[in-house]
């Protein structure tokens, strides 16, 4: 697993092989971040990862210089593996073990950008469930996005504020912003196609 842009672009972090996790892919990472490119400028971006993992999609926020990052896992090994990187790399990384159902019903904040990327195996309407209890708790800023990465047999289109979906190979990110930026989100995909 390396580290694909920003202040330590190329660096490698390597997890321990017991960890129950299924990470995001370089080729996916890398698209994903493209995105977000033309949507934010990442200096002090606010960020929520759920089901973090390894962390390692918040190691790429961190490295573009998004302060401060809050992770949630429900494995010990994840949370504490997170700590360990993030004091390795002086990153404003903190990690909590939660539940994240149990997370999203108490936790107050405000996040520019939140990503979750729960097991591909959970039912649909978990899936749905979450995207609609971090709109309720208003946990995303009104300019802010809400990623969820998910398998192509998993459908999230059709939720309220969804705004875009890209695929690639077996993943999806589906994409959702307020209303008011669901436009501008066309208009950037419109032009992604002319090319």
């Amino acid at each position: 697993m390396r580290i694909i842009s920003g202040k330590y672009k190329g660096r490698r972090i390597a997890p321990p092989k017991n960890l129950p996790v299924r990470p995001t892919t370089d080729m996916s990472k890398e698209a994903l971040f493209n995105v977000l490119n033309n949507h934010f400028n990442f200096s002090e971006l606010k960020v929520l990862e759920l089901f973090a993992g390894t962390g390692s999609i918040s190691y790429e926020f961190a490295s573009r210089g998004c302060t401060p990052i809050l992770c949630i896992d429900g494995d010990i090994g994840c949370v504490n593996f997170i700590k360990k990187t993030a004091k390795e790399f002086d990153f404003d990384i903190t990690a909590i073990k939660s539940d994240v159902f149990k997370f999203l019903e108490k936790h107050t904040g405000n996040y520019d950008i939140i990503f979750a990327d729960p097991p591909y195996g959970l039912a649909q309407k978990e899936f749905e469930k979450i995207i609609e209890m971090i709109f309720e708790s208003e946990l995303l800023d009104e300019e802010g996005m809400l990623v969820v990465e998910h398998s192509k047999y998993t459908k999230l289109d059709h939720m309220a504020n969804y705004s875009f979906q890209k695929n690639y190979g077996g993943s999806v990110f589906t994409f959702f912003e307020f209303e008011n930026n669901e436009e501008e989100a066309e208009d950037m995909e419109d032009e992604e196609n002319e090319d």
